[in-house]
Formats: C-alpha cells, structure tokens, sequence
C-alpha cells in the first residue's frame, strides 16, 4: 500500500518540481514518514545519502511539534464531536505500545520506531511519548535515532545495499 501511495504521489510531482523536495514532503507525511520517502527516492533514481538527508529532515520536522502540541490539539479538537472518535482511535494506538514502553524505558520507544513495520514510526513515537508525558528532552533524541535506523534498514534494502 505504501509503495503505490509513493509511486501516485511519484507520478503527480513528476519533473515539476525538484527531486529533493519530493521525497522530502512525502517524509513529512504520517504513515509516508521517511521509509515512504526512501522508496520515492529510489523510483526516482537519487543519491541514496542525499535521498537519507533529505528524507531524515523531513520525517523529523514534525516531530518536536507533535511532542509539544498533540495534546493540546486533541483537547481542543473534542470540543467536535465528529473528531472524538478519531482522537480515542489515535489515544487507543498509543496505549497499546504503553507496557512495552514502560518496561524497556527510552528503548522500547527507540524500537517502537526503529523498526519499519506498519503502525509504527515517528509519528506513532511521538505520540506515544506525548500521551505517556515523557519529556521531549529524552523523547526527542530517542525517537531521532530510531527514524535514523529505520532510514538504515529501509535504504539499504531500498538501495540494495544489503545483497
């Protein structure tokens, strides 16, 4: 699913605009996040270490925000009543990672992100970390390094670097 969302949004860009920006506003995206954009990068046949740039920043942009703000936007959003559920689904998600996170402390977040599997990144990270009020101080350079070693794990299978 992911890689035709990428390969859509691949095609809709085209040449229009550059290369760097592409895979770097996909890497903004929720559930996209950088694996998303690694894939882009490869469709669109860029530098592999300039592709992990550009797609590192990107999927971390907003992750300082969502740490910061989350909460507040959720309290806010349940003055609607139409948005109550989508905030219970998301809240829902990030307790289902709380027992992992409080037995294995910053790593279990670290592998909560690390790994690119479906439902996690640094998206889910940091919300995790949001609704369980882990500090951004510690929240933020933990969730870093996971979204650097999942760009790893996903350039090196994206550009073949593994075989």
């Amino acid at each position: 699913m992911v890689e035709s969302i990428v390969d859509s949004l691949v095609t809709l860009f085209g040449t229009t605009i550059p290369k760097e920006l592409t895979v770097f506003v996909i890497s903004v995206l929720p559930v996209l996040e950088l694996r998303g954009g690694l894939i882009a990068a490869r469709l669109l046949e860029m530098n592999v270490w300039s592709a992990f740039f550009f797609c590192f920043i990107g999927n971390m942009l907003p992750i300082p925000f969502i740490l910061l703000f989350i909460r507040k936007i959720f309290d806010w959003m349940r003055k609607w009543k139409h948005f109550g559920k989508i905030i219970a689904k998301m809240e829902k998600k990030a307790e289902k990672h709380r027992k992992t996170i409080e037995k294995y402390g910053v790593w279990g977040l670290f592998l909560l992100v690390a790994i690119p599997l479906p439902g996690t990144g640094g998206w889910t990270g940091a919300l995790v970390a949001a609704v369980m009020d882990i500090r951004i101080r510690r929240a933020l350079p933990t969730i870093a390094l996971g979204v650097f070693a999942a760009g790893l794990i996903v350039g090196g299978i994206s550009f073949g670097l593994f075989g």
